[in-house]
């Protein structure tokens, strides 16, 4: 009944940098931007049918990107799907450089994953299919990649 998530909304104190970030990055279209009731928002595309609806708000404090995972509220992070291996090690190798990111990659089973933070603080992780995958063999967080294990 679902074709998959058509939005996420997020909040950022920088409008301008977080369109940069997810632009420079991940090669996000900006659909367009609004400026209503002395706010900015932003739409960013990030895939065929996938969005980034980004608000600018002065005070960012209900962010606090040092809570840890299932600690930051409803909404915990956002996954991300790469569309190929390649394209999951070269966005990979820009969050390394960029700093976002120390580059493990997590073996879950059906899919190879790194987190990141965006200039916000807020977390997000990069997936791709994983060629390696065992049909039925999921592995918990913290699972190496094999494939990843000599530059990790």
């Amino acid at each position: 009944m679902l074709a998959g998530f058509d939005h996420v909304a997020v909040l950022t104190p920088d409008l301008d940098r977080f369109i940069g970030f997810y632009t420079d990055v991940f090669d996000a279209d900006v659909e367009g931007t609004l400026e209503f009731d002395g706010q900015k928002m932003a739409v960013l595309r990030i895939g065929p049918s996938s969005e980034i609806n980004a608000f600018e708000v002065d005070d960012s404090d209900s962010v606090n990107p040092s809570v840890p995972m299932f600690g930051r509220g409803r909404l915990d992070h956002l996954g991300l799907r790469a569309e190929s291996l390649e394209q999951f090690d070269g966005i990979r190798s820009t969050l390394m450089a960029r700093g976002c990111s120390d580059g493990f990659v997590t073996d879950f089973g059906h899919v190879l994953s790194v987190f990141f933070r965006d200039p916000d603080g807020l977390e997000l992780e990069l997936c791709v299919a994983n060629p390696d995958a065992e049909p039925g063999k999921l592995n918990p967080p913290g699972t190496p990649a094999r494939r990843y294990q000599d530059d990790q």
